[in-house]
């Protein structure tokens, strides 16, 4: 097939603005990361904001705490803020901030889903499996992750995967998240549990958490330990 000056010249315009907008989506990416990143620095070294009982910190919290597969767990915050506020304050401030890390996580799996390495996975028969069976129900699936104890993070990546609607994934947070949130923040407000109590359960629930996640390390560390070093 052969083009003409004009052809070429709106190819390559065309290629400099899809160009442009990769790396745009790339510094939103960077930005969104980095920033989750500086929350939860600020969350690990500083005790004053730890320590604080103002709202936007619950708020802020909700990034690192529910960014991908989280390594802090948000029931003990939620708990610790429900002895100062109203459980349907708490239920409202911790749902918006849980709606936008959904987002976030959603536009960051998709970016990375984009990308051809990480695209072929669609194409594993066991991914495909998987796929399949999350699309004979996938709303009530969501539902029920959400609101139950269940993980959820694997979710966040099966929604992008299959390429599941933005708009009907948040609805499903909502929906399914509201009345946790309620049930939690209810509690802690009934129980009131001492602050002793509560870094207790967010420590074990760090360690319950990471445990899982330190199995395919191990499996990789003693694999690499089988393999002989290459004769020169």
């Amino acid at each position: 097939m052969k083009y003409n000056v004009g052809d070429r010249v709106i190819l390559s315009s065309e290629t400099k603005i899809e160009q442009l907008k990769r790396r745009t989506k790339s510094l939103v990416i960077i930005l969104e990361i980095a920033f989750i990143v500086v929350l939860l620095l600020l969350w690990l070294f500083f005790p004053s904001v730890r320590e604080s009982k103002n709202l936007w910190v619950l708020f802020l919290y909700n990034f690192p705490s529910q960014f991908l597969i989280a390594i802090v767990p948000h029931e003990p915050v939620f708990l610790y803020f429900s002895k100062y506020y109203d459980p349907f304050l708490v239920t409202v401030v911790a749902l918006i901030g849980t709606l936008l890390t959904e987002y976030v996580n959603y536009s960051v799996c998709e970016y990375f889903m984009d990308i051809k390495k990480f695209n072929a996975i669609r194409s594993n028969k066991f991914v495909k499996k998987l796929i399949d069976l999350f699309y004979k129900a996938p709303f009530m699936a969501l539902f029920i992750a959400g609101l139950t104890p269940i993980p959820f993070y694997p979710f966040r990546f099966m929604v992008v995967l299959a390429k599941y609607p933005l708009r009907k994934y948040l609805l499903a947070v909502a929906l399914s998240r509201s009345p946790r949130f309620y049930l939690l923040a209810f509690f802690g407000k009934a129980i009131m549990l001492s602050d002793t109590s509560l870094l207790i359960l967010f420590i074990s629930l760090v360690i319950v958490g990471v445990l899982p996640l330190l199995r395919p390390l191990k499996r990789w560390i003693r694999k690499e330990q089988k393999i002989p070093e290459t004769i020169v």
